[in-house]
């Protein structure tokens, strides 16, 4: 059997090794002699841990127990929350008869890291850094922004523009510990950025400075992105956000202390990567799995996870409605060439932050593959559901027949569906937008290279469809598309697919009119990686746009701003590179990836640099630019 988890991070070892001794200070062996005493302790650890695994860990984490994360999924988090977690967390009282050394050898096993390498700790805010802003309202409640999710940061939201992006300087830089990628987009309120990170923990930082106002430790990774609620004048303020392995979280925003937590679904392979939108005091928790990977293992029964949104009250926390992307519950269809059951219909995830339309009174998502064959008339789609109940009102399916999972990788390709792919999530979140000619659009982008526009007054119609990349498993629109004026900003990523996605690549900004379609400019992406290993020129992140500009992170680790009109690149910052913190401690930056784009805030933008997954290059930085005081 193919674990994926363990390829990826087999394959992957040489820059993440290198990555972790440069940005954490570890001492490197001083003698082949003394290296290859080290490996082997390594290895004696690893054979070690995964005995105690198996003895004491396994019959739980198998995939096949409601709530408990997969080992695919474990083997993803990072080593100091499951160290913590075991330690002081919610498996203290099942590892309590382990010893710390066990307990190591396990974490060891599972992520290659036994967790408990020692930091410097982060700089914690004195006088009036400790201080929250009350006049300083947060700008959105979703990740787009406003509800429609243009990623439109206009001037009342920042002084940051075309014509002096030139002048934005580097004004600190912030370390997550323990962490081989950034995904968290960042959000600003109250004179403070709220930001998640590999490790679990969930930070309010100073604007100004990066120090640290408080600190929440979850159980898991946080990719989504931090919602905070705005305040009346009794200044009570709910943050939200989603870990890893299924958990919502609302917590004080002043702070930091935990109000509510719930897992919106059962399904041991429940993850949460979009970010939350609040609306009307109700917080909808878009939901996606990796059962996609368990389906590696013959023996697996695949596939019984359904995508959906999970609405709940945003202030007490009761789950008051799921709407699922998959109307029919899941039953055993046939079995596969080893006798396993195969379960349909599943899958559909959604994976984009949700747009929503008050007027229309309907959420949009996009969906992923099916997981089990047969596949459904739900993947692959744009779906609105009603905003009241989760009813789905209409369907718009871009890819028919789209049924896929790692058992189509795996030496034993039991468990994949005849239908054999060509995985064709949307995974970047869709856009309601109104153009000048008065009409409004529903705008997706699919990992195919394809883009749509559909019309929300004629049950999802599609008004145009472009082709602009070859696509691919990480190809196409990636993570998220932006709005300005009329003009729709696609970034294309069209990572190198394999043989399977032939074609030429077309990486790189495209600039649209989205009632059309026509293509205003497109600048391609440049190789410049020049030898870096993990390096590709494609645009995977999610872009945003500024008065007169959009500004795009690529997977060459370069944050670029493209002209409106032109697409000419008229700013560029190279992130990969070593950063010094306040606390003392050494970050790095890496490839732009994932839906953490760019955040505006008055004179300053804050992005998130490292992607190390899926054969990026690793990094654990949040940089903060800011203005110049003055003109160069």
């Amino acid at each position: 059997m193919l674990n994926y988890a363990k390829l990826i991070r087999g394959l992957f070892i040489g820059a993440v090794a290198s990555f972790v001794i440069g940005c954490n200070s570890i001492e490197q062996a001083g003698s082949v002699e003394s290296m290859a005493a080290a490996d082997a302790a390594k290895a004696a650890d690893k054979a070690n841990g995964e005995t105690l695994f198996a003895k004491n860990c396994s019959s739980c984490h198998n995939g096949r127990v409601s709530k408990a994360p997969p080992i695919t999924l474990l083997q993803i988090m990072s080593s100091a929350s499951i160290l913590n977690s075991l330690e002081h967390g919610v498996m203290e009282a099942q590892s309590a008869h382990l010893s710390r050394d066990q307990k190591k050898a396990i974490v060891s096993y599972l992520t290659g890291d036994a967790g408990d390498r020692q930091h410097p700790p982060a700089k914690q805010c004195e006088g009036s850094a400790l201080a929250f802003d009350h006049s300083a309202q947060p700008d959105a409640q979703t990740w787009g922004v406003d509800l429609g999710n243009s990623r439109y940061y206009d001037d009342s939201i920042t002084d940051i523009n075309a014509g002096n992006i030139t002048q934005l300087e580097l004004k600190w830089a912030f370390v997550f510990p323990d962490a081989i990628r950034a995904r968290s987009q960042p959000s600003t309120a109250a004179g403070a950025v709220f930001v998640g990170s590999q490790d679990g923990t969930v930070y309010s930082l100073d604007q100004k400075t990066g120090c640290v106002r408080w600190a929440f430790k979850t159980i898991a990774e946080v990719r989504t992105g931090i919602i905070v609620a705005p305040w009346g004048e009794d200044n009570a303020s709910l943050t939200y956000f989603g870990d890893l392995i299924g958990n919502v979280y609302a917590v004080n925003t002043f702070t930091g202390q935990l109000v509510w937590r719930d897992r919106p679904d059962d399904h041991p392979s429940l993850t949460l990567t979009a970010t939350p939108v609040l609306h009307n005091n109700r917080l909808i928790v878009p939901l996606s799995a990796l059962e996609v990977t368990e389906a590696a293992d013959p023996t697996y029964a695949c596939c019984t996870f359904r995508g959906g949104v999970a609405v709940y009250d945003a202030q007490q926390g009761e789950k008051l409605w799921t709407g699922y992307t998959i109307e029919e519950t899941p039953a055993e269809v046939s079995k596969n060439a080893v006798g396993t059951p195969i379960i349909a219909p599943s899958g559909a995830p959604v994976w984009g932050a949700p747009s929503i339309d008050v007027d229309r009174g309907l959420i949009y998502v996009g969906t992923g593959e099916n997981y089990s064959s047969p596949a459904g008339a739900t993947s692959d789609a744009i779906i609105a559901l009603n905003i009241n109940d989760g009813r789905i009102a209409w369907v718009q399916q871009m890819t028919e027949g789209d049924a896929w999972n790692m058992g189509c990788e795996a030496e034993d390709k039991s468990n994949c569906p005849p239908e054999n792919g060509p995985d064709y999530d949307f995974g970047a979140a869709t856009i309601l937008a109104r153009h000048s000619n008065g009409k409004q659009y529903l705008l997706a982008g699919q990992k195919s290279g394809d883009v749509f526009a559909l019309d929300p007054d004629d049950m999802g119609r599609i008004v145009w469809q472009k082709k602009l990349g070859r696509g691919g498993i990480q190809g196409g629109v990636h993570f998220g598309m932006t709005v300005a004026g009329d003009t729709l900003y696609v970034p294309m990523s069209d990572f190198d697919g394999g043989p399977r996605w032939p074609g030429v690549a077309k990486p790189g900004m495209y600039g649209l009119d989205f009632a059309s379609g026509d293509v205003h400019w497109f600048t391609p992406a440049e190789d410049v990686c020049d030898g870096r290993e993990f390096c590709q020129p494609g645009l995977s992140a999610a872009a945003s746009a500024i008065p007169g500009a959009v500004v795009g992170g690529a997977m060459d680790g370069h944050l670029r701003a493209y002209e409106q009109n032109t697409g000419e690149i008229i700013w560029d910052f190279d992130s990969v590179k070593e950063y010094s913190s306040l606390s003392g401690a050494k970050a790095r930056g890496g490839s732009f990836g994932g839906a953490s784009g760019p955040v505006f805030k008055g004179s300053m933008m804050y992005v998130n640099s490292g992607y190390g997954i899926y054969f990026h290059m690793p990094g654990n930085v949040l940089l903060a630019f800011g203005l110049a005081a003055e003109a160069p």
